[in-house]
């Protein structure tokens, strides 16, 4: 049964004081002998954040929690927010009476809170589920105090899609190296498409470009300084970043910054684009079953330098926490390890194959090709980030922070380098401690 709370050894003793009485007074009469029950904790009802406001991952997180109702003894309760909504105003919602269970992302979205006192430790559940996560799960739920505040999921990666038809109707080969993917791109604009497809209207897919190419060029530790604020904006490796940007959109969409990332995916789906850099999420896009079967997906290319064995990427994880606001932590943990299981992770990704499950003990027989081809690159990447917004403090890559740095690059890539990248430093160096 596990150790039990206080108020729930209290529970029982007050059910064995007034059972006991019953038995003497049966045991005083004529009465034939009457037995208690065995007495169990009765595990309150759970109440669960969800920012999964829209299929196919409302329905498949709701499959989840239908598993975990049985699996564990648990009984979730969703109240499902706005996506968009819910992941701007968090601080707000983790500060007033937020549900006991709350969907959010591992790394530094979840240190920042923890770090401000909003979540609760959870190093009993890991205690359970240590032994079903890689060292670099267990690390990004991992508080900067050493304690455990989230539970993964699942995780996707950032790579280079495209349509298997259409590079076998033109020739196209995958590249490896910068200058195979720009030969590549030559071509595909002489052929009449879009090389690369490429939309930044909602602010935050540009950060997956500026990332992929620091880690390219400049290291994954080099990187990963760059987003605590221990390497400075103003350092020629930045300057090298934005000025192979430069000579990357001169093969992108017209007008990126004025269009959806969803526009974008669609233009790869119906064969205008050759190639886009997203998130498998963007396979949301395909119309049918046969457009997602010709999907796949390669690492973005190689620089030829010191860098090129990481293979970093970004692969963001998705998973739960708890908040303070809780008087049922038991059954929270009972909810968040029947969430850790591949049984139950699989019901997630089996309902949305753009992403895959999180535990190492999932079994990917059922995975669908591209599923596969997802869990073999972020396997085979040496170093994994989470994304600019969730390897950096919020309040940096907000609207009004690198969301709008990166949006004036996109409108005007021609401006001085110098002053711009200034710029970013100084609303770094603007921000009030954390």
């Amino acid at each position: 049964m596990g150790v039990l709370s206080a108020a729930e050894r209290r529970s029982m003793l007050r059910a064995f004081v007034v059972c006991a009485a019953a038995l003497a007074l049966v045991l005083t009469s004529a009465s034939p002998a009457m037995a208690c029950p065995p007495v169990q904790p009765k595990l309150q009802v759970v109440s669960v954040g969800s920012h999964y406001d829209s299929d196919p991952d409302l329905s498949g997180f709701a499959a989840m929690m239908d598993y975990c109702t049985k699996a564990a003894g648990t009984t979730p309760s969703i109240h499902t927010y706005a996506w968009t909504g819910f992941q701007n105003n968090i601080l707000t919602y983790l500060q007033g009476t937020p549900e006991t269970v709350v969907t959010w992302f591992g790394g530094e979205r979840m240190r920042y809170f923890a770090a401000k006192g909003l979540l609760t430790p959870i190093n009993e559940v890991w205690k359970r589920i240590g032994g079903d996560y890689t060292a670099a799960m267990k690390a990004l739920s991992t508080g900067a105090n050493g304690k455990q505040y989230f539970v993964p999921l699942y995780d996707y990666p950032w790579v280079v899609m495209y349509r298997k038809s259409v590079f076998a109707a033109h020739g196209y080969t995958v590249p490896k190296t910068w200058s195979d993917f720009l030969a590549l791109a030559t071509k595909m604009q002489a052929d009449g498409l879009v090389p690369l497809a490429l939309g930044d209207a909602e602010g935050w897919p540009a950060m997956g470009i500026f990332d992929i190419l620091d880690m390219r060029l400049n290291g994954y530790a080099f990187h990963m300084g760059l987003m605590a604020g221990t390497q400075k904006w103003t350092d020629t490796r930045v300057t090298a970043v934005f000025q192979a940007w430069r000579t990357l959109l001169s093969y992108t969409s017209p007008d990126p910054a004025g269009k959806p990332w969803y526009d974008a995916a669609t233009d790869l789906m119906d064969g205008s684009a050759g190639m886009d850099f997203v998130g498998t999420f963007a396979a949301w896009a395909a119309p049918d079953q046969a457009t997602y079967d010709d999907l796949g997906i390669f690492p973005f290319p190689s620089f030829g330098n010191a860098y090129d064995a990481e293979m970093a990427i970004d692969a963001p994880v998705d998973g739960l926490m708890v908040s303070t606001n809780t008087t049922n932590l038991r059954g929270a943990e009972k909810l968040l390890a029947c969430a850790a299981t591949g049984e139950a992770q699989l019901r997630i990704v089996g309902n949305d194959p753009t992403y895959v499950a999180a535990t190492r003990h999932a079994n990917t027989k059922s995975y669908t090709p591209l599923q596969k081809a997802m869990a073999s690159v972020i396997g085979g990447s040496k170093d994994v980030a989470q994304f600019m917004d969730r390897d950096s403090r919020p309040d940096f890559t907000g609207p009004t922070g690198m969301q709008a740095f990166l949006e004036s690059f996109l409108v005007n890539p021609s401006q001085d380098l110098g002053a711009y990248q200034a710029g970013i430093q100084a609303y770094w160096d603007g921000l009030p401690p954390l």
